[in-house]
């Protein structure tokens, strides 16, 4: 068996990979398979400056051959409709008075290579500043996950999220966290498959952000993807 060991970091400017650890294919029931292949070990990590309002930025990380991540483009696109017309009342609202209200959207998922989406945690997080500081900052989180029939699945081992600042704030530090379990036809056991999500938002007093994101997996096979974006 095969020494393999997958640990990215991910920006917009560069990359640093470092290899290392085993890989092994498993059945259901968690015994060897040759015919698949999966990476044991592996924790992907970027950060993704947050877009002008109305803009997403988004990146694609893959899974490849000999368990090696392949980085796709950092993309700019318009963002979502709810996001977009969000930052729309936002410009009115700086036209109306000296302060700026904006709202700043992350997410990070896990898809396999069926492009099912297995697990992700998403935050929004709303901001209002004036004359250089943070008046007042709050973040809400959520997690979604792929269910199975027979109640089956992904689901929500733990999550949390905290802000560090909430009102008139120099700067504030926004986290994330869920940790989600599997059980279910691809391994009975509820033991093999484990994905754990961080994702980090930074506030600037101009209504400028930065996101950071990571993620831990226990297991996985070649082929998934993870996706991330903030807007």
């Amino acid at each position: 068996m095969s020494k393999r060991f997958a640990s990215v970091v991910v920006a917009a400017s560069g990359l640093v990979a470092l290899m290392g650890g085993t890989a092994q294919a498993q059945t259901a029931q968690g015994a060897p398979d040759a015919a698949a292949k999966s990476c044991d070990g592996v924790k992907l990590s970027g950060t993704l400056p947050a877009p002008p309002a109305g803009m997403a930025v988004t990146q694609q990380v893959t899974i490849g051959e000999d368990c090696k991540p392949v980085l796709g483009p950092v993309q700019y696109v318009p963002a979502s409709g709810a996001a977009a017309k969000k930052a729309a009342a936002g410009a009115k609202s700086v036209a109306a008075a000296a302060g700026t209200t904006r709202q700043i959207r992350s997410w990070n998922e896990m898809f396999d290579c069926c492009k099912i989406r297995m697990t992700g945690l998403y935050t929004t997080s709303t901001v209002n500043t004036a004359d250089g500081r943070i008046t007042s900052a709050s973040t809400e989180a959520r997690q979604e996950f792929n269910r199975e029939p027979w109640d089956a699945g992904w689901s929500v081992k733990s999550a949390d999220h905290k802000d560090d600042c909430l009102t008139d704030c120099s700067v504030v530090n926004s986290e994330a966290h869920a940790e989600f379990a599997y059980k279910g036809i691809f391994d009975v056991t509820g033991k093999w498959y484990a994905n754990t999500h961080h994702s980090y938002v930074k506030l600037n007093p101009d209504a400028t952000a930065t996101c950071t994101f990571d993620v831990d997996l226990r297991h996985t096979f070649i082929g998934w993807n993870w996706q991330r974006g903030c807007e």
